[in-house]
């Protein structure tokens, strides 16, 4: 018989957060090379989103964007026309594996969105009541914990971010 380990929640895990509460999974990852904070781990989406302001950031060009064509709709329930998609490693932990992210020109208070497809390629399991990440490396469970600061701090900035508002002038021009 074979020893394996087995991912698994406790209250343990819960040390170190404030509880109750209703945070997002906030963490950082490694991106491209680079330490990226303020990443959004979504259970719920399959859709893996970095927002140009990161693409940028990267030192990416636009001739780096394989096209995408197909629509998305953002929190605010806006259409929203991705600039392209790339592929690039992202590592965790020990662990590297490859996403194709789907650029986006939106507003949002984290860098980028890591989604169930993300979470099933690392082997992972997530859990927002502990805010942790856990996924074997081998025979080693290894975890990444979130932020509750930073959770806390992206609520912030959407709660008080303004949308650009357009002059009356260049949205008759519109019509």
């Amino acid at each position: 018989m074979e020893n394996q380990a087995v991912m698994s929640f406790s209250e343990e895990d819960k040390v170190g957060t404030i509880q109750p509460h209703d945070d997002a999974l906030m963490v950082t990852l490694r991106i491209g090379g680079y330490n990226v904070k303020r990443v959004m781990v979504d259970q719920g989406s399959g859709a893996k989103i970095m927002y140009l302001n990161l693409y940028n950031r990267l030192g990416l060009k636009p001739e780096d964007l394989i096209a995408y064509d197909s629509s998305l709709v953002s929190f605010d329930g806006k259409a929203v026309i991705p600039r392209g998609q790339i592929r690039l490693p992202i590592q965790a932990g020990s662990k590297v594996v490859e996403v194709n992210f789907i650029i986006v020109d939106a507003f949002a208070p984290y860098t980028a969105i890591m989604a169930k497809p993300y979470l099933h390629a690392l082997g992972a399991v997530s859990s927002t009541l502990h805010l942790k990440v856990k996924y074997l490396f081998g025979d080693q469970i290894e975890e990444l914990v979130g932020s509750q600061f930073v959770a806390r701090q992206c609520l912030i900035a959407a709660i008080t971010h303004q949308p650009r508002l357009e002059s009356s002038a260049s949205a008759e021009m519109s019509l």
